[in-house]
């Protein structure tokens, strides 16, 4: 009974071990396949991390260690018509804040407009106008910066996290601000500009042709960017360069100006204040000597971005110095026009070298007089003396009988009444009037007696200097219209030529250059003359010719009995000169107009007799030696 019983428990507790075995293996199994399963989602997170994300990981944590940076590529050198160097570039230090860099910019530019003697609303604006940039992409603070302030922030960077200094290249003005609005100004890009731009190539901050030349021939100035990598820390600052590629550099330009002539003539307008332009043209090839116009612009208030007050000050200006005057500004020609009436007489046949013309001081059409310089009058006078004289009542009949369309015709033939097509910015097309045109703008008809104001350059005849110039060079050359040219060739940094410019004929005269020479005449007449308007402007073993001109501003006759002197200054006509020599075979044409200045000859003829003496200064030393020689 005890055997049995005892056999019995044996079975139970068995059965038992087999259960609680059971339960276990079933635990351990469970445990496993947990086990397991997060095994399977960290190899898969592994995965997923390092195979699937790896290159994206790999790329956040290079940029967490190592810092991309662009290398601003030096712009291209201008040079003159004689490899003068105009503009180059020097080396410039901005202090500039990198934002990922700084965990509190607020107090970081607290300290540093204490630091840099700056009002920290200019700090916050700078900041502003780079939202929405990149936060790795430097913010440009402070300009060109000098060697004290460059100094300080170097010495004490620990204490101006994401503030960094950065060197980049920028332009050196020889000549100071030398045909400053031909050549243009730098500035920053906007993000307008951005907009319109190849990303590839612009990022914010960069600096861009803003006027001129730098703004016309960007491509070919602006280089192509380098880039830096290097390492580093947790504050971002760099501790070792890892990989450079050099930028390079633009390409240069060479311009047909004479540096050392556009500086005699900016002078020139300087010296006596005088608001206007200079313009010289090779008169056989159409390439521009001189393109001066006054007051200048100020190219060094432009480095390191113009100030707003310095900005308001251009601004003001009544002289209004960021007018190009040479190609911007429209005038009435003024008696310079008288050319064009005598050529279209001449050609039209409605006047010969002999045809004789009375004037007694004035003309009467209709009910009006209108009156000639010379209230006394001329007398009996011919082609040769109305224009050596300027004689106004001998053209107000030429025209007259010429009409006004075809006074406009032969205009258009010597480069008045459009664009010339000098590579420079906003070239306004001047005005040579017809009946048509008056029609259009203001729905009249065209009046007879308008074709007398027209006749000798007043009236709706509006001009440029540049466009005088070239009219004066088509006449002295024999009647070949070049197309004003500024640039001569465009230079690779190995020197190599890209692009070399040759002269470009617009128009000729053809069946027409014979009345030129009887024209010439004239103009010699002019200056070389006992009577000529321009007898001061006469310089002894170089033959002129050449032309005066006033025109008039405005018809005030409470000013009429006035002095000239107590006229107020803007009121005052403007007086014009423009000239060619050597006569017998001209190579130079000079065109100067003097914004107010009353007189051609007084006005603007010393201008332009400086400005020959300076280009022929050679000749005319070489002849007053030999004078001297023979006198010995």
């Amino acid at each position: 009974m005890m055997k049995w019983s005892h056999y019995k428990n044996l079975e139970e507790l068995t059965e038992h071990d087999d259960a609680e075995l059971d339960a276990l293996k079933r635990r351990i199994v469970f445990a496993g396949l947990v086990v397991l399963f997060f095994m399977a989602i960290i190899l898969g997170r592994l995965w997923f991390l390092q195979i699937y994300k790896g290159d994206e990981y790999r790329d956040r944590a290079d940029n967490n260690r190592v810092r991309m940076r662009e290398i601003v590529a030096p712009r291209g050198n201008i040079l003159d018509s004689k490899g003068r160097e105009m503009v180059t570039n020097r080396p410039s230090f901005n202090v500039v804040l990198v934002r990922e860099d700084s965990n509190n910019v607020d107090e970081l530019l607290k300290k540093l407009a204490v630091a840099l003697d700056l009002d920290i609303s200019e700090l916050w604006e700078k900041l502003r106008d780079a939202e929405g940039k990149p936060r790795h992409i430097p913010v440009r603070l402070l300009e060109d910066v000098d060697w004290e302030t460059l100094a300080y922030v170097e010495n004490h960077n620990q204490e101006f996290p994401g503030i960094r200094v950065e060197t980049i290249p920028t332009r050196v003005y020889h000549y100071e601000n030398l045909a400053g609005h031909a050549i243009g100004y730098l500035g920053e890009i906007s993000k307008k500009e951005l907009a319109k731009r190849d990303l590839n190539i612009y990022t914010g901050g960069d600096l861009i042709g803003k006027s001129g030349l730098e703004r016309l021939r960007e491509p070919d100035l602006r280089g192509e960017k380098g880039s830096s990598s290097s390492e580093v820390n947790a504050k971002g600052f760099e501790q070792q360069l890892l990989k450079s590629e050099e930028p390079l550099p633009g390409n240069d330009i060479q311009l047909t100006l004479d540096a050392e002539l556009q500086k005699v003539a900016e002078d020139l307008m300087a010296g006596g204040d005088k608001a206007g332009a200079v313009v010289a043209m090779e008169v056989k090839t159409g390439r521009m000597l001189v393109l001066a116009s006054n007051p200048v612009l100020p190219l060094d208030q432009f480095v390191g971005g113009i100030s707003h007050k310095n900005w308001n000050a251009l601004l003001e200006n009544p002289k209004h110095p960021l007018i190009n005057k040479v190609v911007q500004a429209m005038y009435p020609p003024g008696s310079t026009y008288k050319m064009i009436t005598a050529m279209a007489g001449l050609a039209t046949g409605v006047i010969n070298k002999d045809t004789v013309l009375y004037c007694p001081g004035h003309y009467y059409f209709g009910k009006r007089r209108y009156h000639c310089w010379k209230r006394g009058g001329h007398g009996a006078v011919n082609l040769k003396r109305a224009i050596s004289e300027s004689c106004d009542v001998y053209f107000y009949q030429v025209g007259l009988r010429v009409g006004v369309d075809r006074l406009a015709e032969y205009a258009g033939k010597f480069g008045l009444g459009h664009k010339s097509g000098i590579e420079m910015e906003h070239e306004k097309s001047g005005l040579t009037p017809t009946k048509d045109w008056k029609k259009k703008k203001y729905k009249r008809k065209w009046q007879e007696g308008e074709t007398l104001s027209v006749a000798i350059g007043q009236g709706f005849n509006l001009a440029t200097p540049l466009q005088i110039c070239q009219m004066t060079a088509t006449i002295a050359n024999g009647g070949t219209q070049y197309r004003p040219q500024l640039i001569e060739k465009i230079t690779d940094p190995d020197g190599n030529v890209l692009e070399q410019f040759e002269p470009v004929v617009v128009d000729e005269l053809k069946g027409e250059k014979k009345f030129l020479r009887l024209i010439q005449d004239g103009m010699e007449e002019v200056v070389q003359g006992r009577r000529g308007t321009a007898r001061k402007v006469r310089i002894k073993g170089l033959t002129i010719g050449g032309k005066t001109g006033t025109a008039q501003v405005v018809r005030l006759k409470q000013y009429k009995h006035l002095k000239e002197k107590d006229i107020p200054y803007k009121y005052r006509d403007h007086a014009w000169f423009t000239c060619y020599a050597p006569a017998e075979d001209p190579e130079i044409a000079v065109t100067v107009l003097v914004e107010h200045g009353l007189h051609g000859g007084s006005g603007a003829g010393p201008v332009a007799r400086a400005m020959l003496e300076a280009y022929f200064s050679d000749r005319l030393q070489q002849a007053a030696e030999a004078d001297k020689a023979k006198g010995e």
